[in-house]
């Protein structure tokens, strides 16, 4: 194998010089630099994985919010229309809807700050070869999930 660059050569004591700044190597240095290459190649692998990752969190917390916005909006749309067609003497005050959909926008909020903190943590495990799966982001999605299917439960049985 030729290589050309002297930075190619770092660590390979065998190498040996030809004229032109090429450089011969033996079997042994021709396998590091295989290896190292193959680490290479999954490390790009990994980093882009977490890259994947980052990006479906920032997809999920964009709809998160998108919904809490409807949510919001669209109880404002209803009352109106109620207080237009004569259902309701007055404008009603803000009911749950208003509250869940604010929630929902800064769960989403949260949601995405969270994911970047998690990629640039990754990112770092995996330059250091540390990663560790994280267990406090998951309890804290897991939480969340419960808290507002429950509060949509308490809504609904609410509002039957």
């Amino acid at each position: 194998m030729l290589l050309k660059s002297p930075n190619e050569m770092k660590g390979m004591e065998s190498a040996r010089r030809l004229p032109g700044n090429v450089v011969q190597l033996d079997m042994q240095d021709k396998k590091e630099l295989a290896d190292e290459q193959k680490r290479g190649l999954r490390n790009r692998r990994a980093h882009m994985a977490n890259e994947r990752t980052f990006l479906a969190w920032i997809r999920t917390s964009i709809a998160i919010m998108a919904f809490g916005f409807v949510v919001e909006k669209f109880a404002l749309f209803v009352r109106q229309l109620e207080y237009l067609l004569g259902i309701q003497k007055e404008i009603p005050h803000k009911g749950y809807s208003s509250f869940f959909g604010i929630v929902l926008v800064a769960l989403g909020a949260a949601i995405g700050v969270l994911a970047f903190v998690r990629y640039k943590q990754v990112e770092r495990q995996i330059e250091d070869n540390t990663y560790r799966p994280s267990r406090i982001l998951a309890l804290l999605l897991a939480l969340s999930v419960l808290v507002v299917g429950a509060f949509l439960v308490l809504y609904l049985i609410h509002s039957v």
